[in-house]
Formats: C-alpha cells, structure tokens, sequence
C-alpha cells in the first residue's frame, strides 16, 4: 500500500496497554493516457490502522500530509449505526517507511562505517585440496 496521511495520526492504547494508531489516509489514482500522459482521477480514503509497537514508532514519525509505503492486509469490516449497517474496509499496517519516490528524508544508521569493528577477513579455500563431498545433502 502507498499513499499520504490524510489526518493526523491518533495514537490510544488498550486495556492491556496495547498501542492502536489509527488515521484517515488518501491514495491517489491517476489513468494512463493513450498519448502516454496521465490523468489524476479521484483520491480515494481509507481507514488505517496500526498496533503495539509499530504504531507507537509510526505515532512519532508521521503526520497529516506524509506520504508512506506500507505492507500489511485489507480487512472487510461492518457495523450498526442508527439502525443501518455500515461497511467498508480498512488497512492493517504492520510495516511503515516514508515513500522515497515522494520524500526526501535522512536514515540514521548509528555508528558511522568508519567506527564499526572489523571482522576478521574470511579465506577462501585452496583450490589445489581435493574437495571432499559433503557427508550429508544440505538444504538451503
């Protein structure tokens, strides 16, 4: 899934002290022209919701507008309201980045290379020993 906040993220938790996100968010749709040029079409809206940790990280890292690349699942939902039954579906997040191809933003890997130890160089085998088989099949 990609697209941008539409809301902002609302961040609530549990009675166990689990965290739930959940925010409105917008995935535009564009047709391609037969002169190979595109037109954008309707936005279309979703529910999105994330839980536990990955919601808390996604809380502090996103807002209204911020475009995002998401994995996860599409879930059927319905209820009553005023006597009727309303139903949709929603997007289950379980990973969430910023879109690269819409967002410029920075990754902190921590420690520079520079400062991360070495390890020790690995040897290739001597080409010269006979190479016995292996003494049982390995799977992969």
């Amino acid at each position: 899934m990609w697209g941008f906040f539409a809301s902002d993220p609302q961040l609530s938790f549990n009675e166990d002290g689990e965290a739930r996100l959940f925010a409105w968010i917008g995935q535009e749709q564009f047709e391609r022209n037969p002169d190979g040029s595109f037109t954008q079409g309707e936005t279309k809206f979703y529910p999105f919701k994330m839980f536990r940790r990955s919601a808390e990280h996604a809380y502090e890292k996103f807002a209204r507008g911020d475009n995002f690349v998401a994995s996860g699942h599409v879930q059927k939902f319905s209820y009553e309201k005023n006597g009727e039954t309303v139903s949709g579906e929603e997007f289950i997040a379980t990973h969430i980045g910023p879109d690269a191809a819409r967002t410029s933003y920075a990754v902190d890997r921590g420690r520079s290379r520079s400062q991360q130890v070495e390890s020790a160089p690995i040897e290739a085998p001597d080409p010269t020993l006979s190479q016995q088989p292996s003494p049982r099949p390995m799977t992969l």
